[in-house]
């Protein structure tokens, strides 16, 4: 990994060059801040939210704390070193991107050695964390995770492909799986169901917003999807993105492992989405569509992937599955 990133680091001196942050004296709580800055809060929290729930529902009840502390934990210094990764590969675009151009190290609050250093001493302590309080299959995946973003994502798909979302989004994918192993020691169809669903809800989750932001993109030469296509094409592609998540969702229920909150609230929430990406799809024809439309999908997205998730936590606690035998805790 250390050589895609020295590899990376060069393909970027161009953009760096053009305008470097002015380094000062900081102080420890806006370097803490920084540092925090760095993991991108905001999407560890989405990442945890599909970590516990998906613990409970595959244990069927509450597992012990000891593992779910390793397991939260060691997922969030994954999510975080991630993060932390991501920032330091994409510092020379973030400097001409709106929505990125006060992250730390386009500001000089982290300089590029800090932030390397860090997201290498959270890699490690993320593996340290999962291999002692989990299992090594958990272990792997959260491996696999931080690979997968760094890699195959920031560095390899993100600048060629308009693809890159699709397949970098199989990092987001991961938490379910490490939730999964940490529990039952194995993975079996629901987590690769649970896997795949938000695997598709990454694109109608990501695309609208790639909309709002197209021309920071088209600066960089980043060719996210929104920045390349009419809105139309965008929003059509969101529509069967999100009728495959909500169908992907439901296959639980056939499994013999949904019960009567999990299915309601999927299929509710779901016919909700699907509104809405059909919604937009409408909108984006008319002369006077705008981003904030795209927006209202990429919010309702969020809230989409939460409302299932807490349903998947509640489901074990109400009644029997609404097909098949109960299942039992590992």
């Amino acid at each position: 990994m250390s050589t895609s990133l020295e590899s990376a680091t060069k393909q970027s001196t161009s953009l760096t060059s053009a305008s470097e942050p002015t380094r000062e004296k900081i102080g420890f709580r806006r370097k803490a801040k920084a540092y925090l800055a760095l993991t991108k809060p905001r999407v560890i929290e989405l990442l945890l939210v599909t970590t516990l729930p998906t613990m409970i529902f595959a244990h069927r009840g509450w597992p012990d704390l000891w593992t779910i502390l390793a397991t939260m934990v060691g997922g969030a210094l994954a999510a975080g070193a991630s993060g932390s990764f991501n920032c330091y590969i994409d510092r020379d675009i973030d400097q001409h991107m709106k929505r990125t151009k006060n992250r730390p190290l386009v500001t000089g609050e982290v300089t590029p050695r800090e932030a390397l250093m860090f997201s290498w001493v959270l890699t490690a302590a993320s593996i340290a964390i999962l291999a002692v309080g989990t299992n090594w299959l958990a272990t792997a995946f959260g491996v696999a995770a931080i690979f997968f973003y760094v890699v195959i994502y920031s560095i390899i798909l993100k600048r060629r492909t308009e693809q890159n979302i699709i397949w970098g989004g199989l990092a987001g994918c991961f938490p379910v799986l490490i939730a999964w192993a940490a529990v039952r020691g194995t993975v079996e169809w629901p987590a690769v169901v649970l896997f795949v669903v938000i695997f598709l809800w990454t694109p109608p989750h990501y695309w609208p917003l790639s909309l709002k932001y197209k021309e920071d993109y088209q600066e960089v030469d980043v060719p996210m999807l929104g920045a390349i296509a009419t809105s139309r094409r965008v929003s059509s592609q969101v529509v069967l993105y999100t009728w495959a998540t909500v169908i992907f969702s439901l296959l639980l229920l056939p499994m013999g492992w949904a019960g009567i909150v999990y299915t309601a609230t999927a299929a509710v929430s779901g016919g909700w989405f699907i509104y809405e990406a059909h919604k937009l799809y409408r909108d984006s024809q008319r002369p006077d569509f705008t981003d904030k439309k795209a927006m209202r999908v990429f919010h309702l997205s969020i809230t989409y992937l939460t409302l299932i998730f807490v349903a998947l936590a509640v489901d074990p606690f109400v009644g029997a599955p609404l097909m098949g035998d109960m299942v039992t805790a590992p």
